[in-house]
């Protein structure tokens, strides 16, 4: 079939999007594909089957299974809770199934009749691999095998079957013991669950990869989750190298609640069966929308200005307590772990209702044994409610839960998807989710997402390709596991869909750096992984019987070669928090992630334990500052939230636009009547009707961005001695973070002084003193987008974040060993390391390991494609510049302006700041502050 045809299962709704597509399967056809011992498991778990009725099965159990049982690629995408995961795996228990039964059927025949028949059954080696991006979701898997395996076993026991073998299951990941791995190599299991790392590992293990050569099914689960990510590359490489070793062709599944383009993430799953081919053949089942969804935004007061910070967050916490007990089991998301911690906190202490009993955190900070408690009490519904940041987002069954409550945005319509995914998952149950908004900036982003989510749109997933470091230990990986020829190994990493485009320069720039062709690198204690060579092999090896001389093969170099491997490998970095010191005393004053030191540059302010620092250098993990009493820059929320997707920044462009039309048309009363017909409570909708109102009379329709339009404010801040640029560019934390650096870049050249940058999701804020005046306007009207790339490249060079992302690189590349004899480096120790290195390597020509520290910056991290777009339609003239010289900041640029606010949930008030601004612009547009009225629900009733 053609790569991009789709199959879609027939839903119910004619409020969906779409329009459902009609197919021949019914329930009754899958319904008599399964085995007889199957069947009737199925009916004793979910009940009688009536022909003449449709809904036995859920939509994408009746689109996946017949696909799967015919041996077909399927990415299987629709709801959390709509059983696509059981899709998977009953095809393959129905097929080893029905394979043990023929051979026990043809083992009672006579000689002749078996010789004819010729049955294999299953051997003692895997035919499944179900892969998890969690080993939590791994571990719920396996649980949740146990019940079909048993049930199918003990019914076959019952019947004329009871000869039949069972089939085996095991997980395998890296809190497996020595013990049970050697019991795996005696008694294999025939479906394993296991990690993208753990199956890297298999495939370099010397007695254990035989076992993986029998392999005929793969299904990867949450697939949206690897994807977007080197965990994703790395897995695709894995599966290629599975493919090339297994006697059969693969099936491979993947399962994933809400991604976009299907096509894509389906090629990213399939890969190709020639280098430079088109994508093996692949369906998709699309039953994204097969479930209802009953979705609403709140806001805890029309006014989010004038309302004080302890009346929000009073009735903030009643909504929410009401939502709870209203509820069965209700799971509570935050953007950040502190915030899960606090609300929490607050909940038990401002209500008598909850306890250590019935309410509990769950966070990636916690400890594994209390993370499992919660998981466990939430499973068996013995919490009434549960706060968390993004750790249970993943496909753990949670059962009881009837409600989701996200507080604040997502940052995308995919991951607000997959959160309210989690209730409701009985199936036909509705998925039930409220948004609760505490800031007018977050309060637009979650109106557009609900507005967007109902009409079907999903963020698109940007997949990383050619990664240099990912394809060091694989080529490294390949070369242990046997002497082979180079073309081969080549092949293999191209047929992996992250590496269809991988040119010959490219590889051959890796494999000067593998096999230590550059003059000093061994000097500085790297040394070759890998030999090259016309089989002619380097001194100790020996001539590869298998291929003639002259043919280029590709070895490992080093005795110690698979140890080192086998330690070393993965694409998850480590990482540690750095102590921070005052420069002109060496006092200690805290700590800091070192997530959050990529936000920082020079000059940036922070607060730490209540003061607030300047930030002036780093040096290996101690960081040097100068107190200050200037307002903070970088919020310490930064590194923790999500950056908000740059397809749905395009959205809330588009929304703006279509929001002013009907301004333009009707003025406010038309903004409410069309808000009204959104998801949205009353006092969202006229929070964000007074929000354009306020920003249209105070700066005109001019001062607001949209898709053909980039708004630019100006305002000189004489108590600072500052002149602010803000940039209202709502594309997303990556590429305003790209863009803001870019446009820093070339200030401070035209300038000669420092500019501060300040980042957030719907724009950047440029700072200079006074006396230094650039024509920011003219800057950006002169950028080209030839030019993105190498100035992107140049604004980076020396700074914390290449040394960061070096660092990761480098361990990732094997060229910094994290764990060598016995002794392990920590992150701050990799950190040192790398730091000896970077200026040394810099130095190199097209070396592979900083050419991928670029490449992973400038397009994973700061989205320069998308920036090459805006130049484009900047030059173009379809995106016009808008800049306008302001005493103070638009209502639209409040958020960039008191951008050293915390989580709002935590927040310390920022009232202070946030009324003078407000105060100055009613004033201007003479329209009475509704300060000390908005306490009350409708005080803004009578406003326009």
């Amino acid at each position: 079939m053609d790569g991009d045809e789709r199959f879609e299962v027939p839903v119910d709704d004619d409020s969906l999007p779409f329009d459902p597509a009609t197919t021949t399967i019914r329930d009754g056809d899958v319904f008599d594909s399964l085995e007889p011992a199957v069947q009737q498991w199925w009916l004793e778990e979910f009940g009688e089957f009536v022909p003449e009725n449709e809904g036995f099965f859920t939509p994408p159990q009746r689109g996946a299974i017949p696909k799967i049982d015919a041996g077909t690629n399927t990415l299987v995408c629709a709801p959390t809770g709509s059983g696509k995961t059981m899709s998977s795996f009953l095809s393959i228990i129905n097929s080893l199934y029905k394979r043990e039964r023929d051979a026990d059927d043809v083992d009672g025949q006579s000689p002749s009749a078996r010789e004819t028949e010729s049955p294999a059954g299953l051997e003692n080696s895997v035919y499944c691999l179900y892969i998890s991006p969690l080993k939590s979701l791994a571990n719920d898997i396996h649980r949740n095998l146990e019940v079909p395996l048993e049930g199918i076993e003990e019914i076959a026991a019952e019947r004329d079957d009871a000869s039949v073998g069972e089939i085996r299951h095991a997980i395998r990941h890296g809190d497996t013991d020595a013990s049970e791995r050697q019991r795996m190599l005696e008694e294999t299991p025939h479906i394993l669950n296991t990690t993208p790392e753990t199956l890297a590992i298999l495939l370099n293990a010397p007695k254990f990869r035989e076992k993986l050569r029998t392999v005929e099914y793969v299904i990867v689960d949450e697939i949206h989750s690897l994807a977007a990510s080197k965990r994703g590359t790395h897995l695709a490489v894995s599966l290629e190298r599975l493919a090339a070793m297994a006697e059969n062709e693969l099936t491979r599944i993947g399962c994933s609640a809400t991604i976009e383009p299907l096509s894509r993430v389906a090629e990213f799953l399939v890969g190709r069966e020639t280098p430079g081919g088109a994508p093996r053949d692949y369906e998709i089942v699309d039953a994204r929308f097969a479930r209802e969804f009953d979705l609403q935004l709140e806001c805890p007061t029309a006014d989010l200005i004038n309302t004080s910070r302890e009346v929000v967050q009073e009735r903030f916490y009643q909504q929410l307590h009401e939502h709870v007990q209203a509820h069965t089991n209700t799971l509570v998301f935050t953007n950040t772990r502190s915030g899960a911690e606090r609300v929490l906190h607050n909940l038990r202490e401002r209500f008598d209702a909850y306890d250590e009993a019935n309410s509990a955190c769950h966070h990636g900070s916690l400890s594994k044994e209390v993370r499992q408690d919660v998981e466990d009490r939430l499973k068996a519904g013995e919490l009434e409610v549960v706060t968390t940041s993004t750790s249970l987002e993943l496909g753990i069954d949670m059962p009881h839960i009837d409600l989701v409550v996200q507080v604040g945005s997502p940052k995308s319509v995919a991951s607000l998807l997959q959160r309210v995914g989690r209730a409701g998952h009985r199936v036909g149950q509705t998925v039930t989710g409220r948004v609760i908004a505490l800031d007018r900036d977050e309060l637009l982003e979650c109106a557009v997402m609900l507005k967007t989510a109902t009409e079907g749109f999903v963020d698109s997933v940007s997949i990383p390709e050619n990664a240099q470091d990912v394809a060091a230990q694989h080529v490294y990986g390949m070369a242990i596991a046997e002497i082979r020829p180079e073309s081969e190994l080549k092949e293999i990493l191209r047929r992996a869909y992250p590496y269809r485009n991988y040119t010959d320069e490219e590889y051959e720039s890796l494999m000067r750096y593998l096999t230590a062709e550059y003059a000093g690198l061994e000097d500085k204690n790297v040394y070759a992984k890998v030999w090259r060579d016309e089989n002619d092999p380097p001194d100790g090896e020996h001539h590869h019987e298998a291929y003639p001389v002259g043919k280029p093969l590709i070895g490992k170099r080093g005795r110690l070669a698979r140890v080192i491997y086998m330690t070393n490998i993965g694409t998850i970095p480590d990482s540690f928090t750095c102590d921070v010191h005052t420069r002109a005393s060496d006092e200690w004053v805290g700590q800091l992630d070192e997530g959050y030191l990529d936000t920082l540059e020079k000059g940036d302010v922070f607060v730490l334990g209540g003061d607030h620092f300047e930030y002036r250098y780093r040096r290996g993990s101690k960081v040097y500052v100068d107190r200050t009493s200037a307002r903070p820059t970088v919020p310490s929320w930064y590194s923790e939230r999500l950056p908000l997707s740059y397809d749905l920044g395009r959205e809330i462009l588009a929304f703006q636009r279509d929001l002013l039309e009907r301004y333009d048309a009707g003025g406010p009363p038309r903004v409410r009547a069309w808000l009204r017909d959104l998801p949205l409570d009353d006092d969202s909708v006229r929070a964000i009707a007074r929000l354009f109102d306020h920003q249209v009379q105070y700066a005109g329709m001019i001062s607001v961005s949209t898709p053909d339009r980039l708004a630019i404010e100006v305002v000189r801040d004489r108590e600072e001695y500052e002149r602010h640029y803000y940039v209202r560019s709502n594309y997303g934390r990556k590429v305003n973070d790209g863009l803001s650096r870019l446009l820093a870049y070339r200030c401070a050249q035209e300038a000669t002084a420092n500019v501060r940058v300040a980042v957030a999701d719907n724009g950047f804020v440029l700072s200079m003193p006074l006396n230094r005046k650039v024509d920011l306007g003219g800057i950006v009207a002169d950028l080209e987008a030839d030019d993105v790339r190498d100035d992107l490249r140049a604004a980076l060079s020396g700074t914390d974040l290449l040394q960061r992302y070096f660092r990761i690189n480098a361990t990732r590349s094997l060229m910094i060993l994290k764990r060598y004899k016995g002794y392990e480096k920590s992150a701050s120790e990799q950190q040192v390391s790398s730091e000896m290195l970077l200026g040394f390597a810099e130095e190199l020509e097209d070396f592979a390991v900083i050419e991928e520290t670029y490449r992973e910056i400038v397009e994973d991290k700061l989205n320069v494609s998308e920036i090459e777009d805006i130049v484009d339609a900047l030059d173009g003239g379809d995106l016009a510049l808008s800049r306008q010289l302001l005493d103070s900041p638009t209502p639209r640029a409040f958020g960039l302006a008191t951008l050293s606010a915390s989580d709002v949930v935590l927040a310390e008030d920022e009232s202070a700041v946030l009324q003078s601004f407000h105060e100055h612009v009613l004033a201007e547009i003479g329209e009475e502050s509704l300060a000390g009225l908005s306490t009350t629900r409708d005080a803004d009733s009578g406003s326009r």
